[in-house]
């Protein structure tokens, strides 16, 4: 086991700030240089659309505090943008000119949002979020626009529309397919929280599609939205959630194996051992689910870095946590864990009360249990991961009975 050497992490985000300080409370004492291209020091990324966005969070609970860099003894240098990868130099290059060696390089360059690819996406009042800076825009506009159109209902778009209703504004969600989170959750769990944003005055359109964004008077900034169906929908502001793609340019300019992000080994390591993928970048073999995995969310980026610590140090520590996300949105908190992979589910077992939202709902295949989601009950998510791991065969009238413990 090394402890000396130059680690160089691409991307200042949670994943690169996770990595440094798991190097060093693993006793790494070589040099470590984080590059990130915002100028912001690194931050989490979940309160952008849920309590900072919401006003209730405050950027010092999620943003790495100003003395952060030297209590870890890390060189970090914000605002820079690397542009090249020289993998037999074992250096980087960046857009000032600058040359940084390493011998163990992090990519953690993350994912940046899609676009819509429909006339007038170019027009003012047509925002995404991704960033702390994306979301200071969007208070700001959120306060200033009566009629906010949100497209794509995924977890980001739904937790905008929850905190535009929060901010008062008339919010329409559009959903291309029959409800939101569908891919995600079935039909049967994304009709709760079609539900949940009606009942909260939501006008949540499904099988609809985009067709064009329509300037107002001024030419300028988005007046309406037009359907597939020549609806005119009037907005202030429209806010584009149609999901985001791994930023693998650098990676794929350096000859390294991408597809669906950058791919990895269960130690993190990409196809150069010497260079390693974290976050929502890495498409990650999973030892346990025995497929390649990327995860968009913050648990991933929070823990890969414990995973590339334990790697560059020469430990043998693959990464096995199963994937784990959450939301917040009106009354609703949810905990989400598992993975149902490609092969997809055939039952879905409710334990508890789907009317009232609290209930812990299991997704099965050939009667093991896959993921588990708790809607408005805690302190399950242990015990869920528990089952999916034991990999048992599980009664599913004594899953759904909540008086029969999950342990049991």
């Amino acid at each position: 086991m090394t402890t000396s050497g130059r680690v160089v992490v691409v991307g200042g985000g949670l994943a690169g700030a996770r990595t440094a300080e798991a190097l060093r409370e693993r006793g790494f004492e070589g040099d470590l240089t984080i590059l990130g291209d915002e100028t912001e020091r690194p931050y989490e990324r979940p309160p952008l659309s849920k309590g900072y966005l919401l006003g209730t969070d405050e950027r010092d609970s999620f943003v790495r505090h100003a003395h952060w860099a030297d209590e870890q003894e890390v060189r970090l240098r914000t605002g820079v943008t690397v542009t090249a990868i020289d993998r037999a130099s074992q250096h980087v290059l960046d857009a000032g000119g600058g040359r940084t060696d390493y011998d163990h390089l992090v990519l953690a360059t993350g994912s940046e949002p899609n676009r819509l690819d429909v006339p007038g996406a170019w027009l003012e009042g047509v925002v995404s979020l991704r960033t702390l800076d994306d979301s200071d825009r969007l208070r700001v506009l959120l306060a200033a626009s009566p009629r906010v159109v949100v497209v794509g209902g995924g977890w980001i778009g739904l937790e905008v529309a929850a905190a535009a209703r929060a901010a008062g504004c008339e919010v329409t969600v559009l959903v291309r397919g029959d409800a939101p989170l569908h891919g995600v959750l079935g039909p049967e769990l994304a009709a709760m929280f079609a539900a949940l944003h009606r009942e909260n005055g939501v006008d949540l359109r499904v099988r609809t599609q985009v067709r064009a964004l329509v300037p107002g008077g001024d030419g300028v900034r988005v007046g309406a939205v037009e359907l597939d169906d020549g609806t005119l929908l009037p907005a202030d502001l429209v806010v584009v959630a149609v999901g985001a793609r791994p930023r693998v340019a650098l990676a794929q300019a350096a000859g390294l194996d991408v597809g669906d992000g950058v791919l990895t080994d269960a130690h993190l390591r990409t196809s150069d051992p010497r260079v390693l993928a974290v976050g929502d970048l890495a498409a990650v073999a999973h030892p346990f689910l025995g497929a390649r995995v990327r995860v968009e969310h913050w648990d991933a980026a929070l823990h890969h870095g414990e995973t590339v610590a334990a790697t560059v140090l020469g430990a043998d520590e693959p990464y096995d946590r199963l994937p784990y996300f959450f939301t917040d949105q009106f009354d609703l908190g949810m905990e989400y864990t598992g993975w149902i992979g490609p092969a997809g589910y055939d039952e879905v077992v409710v334990r508890g009360d789907l009317a009232a939202r609290e209930l812990v709902a299991f997704w099965l295949r050939d009667g093991r249990v896959l993921a588990g989601m708790n809607v408005n009950v805690w302190d399950v998510v242990d015990d869920v991961q528990a089952l999916i791991r034991s990999r048992t065969r599980i009664d599913p009238t004594r899953l759904a009975d909540p008086t029969t413990p999950l342990t049991a």
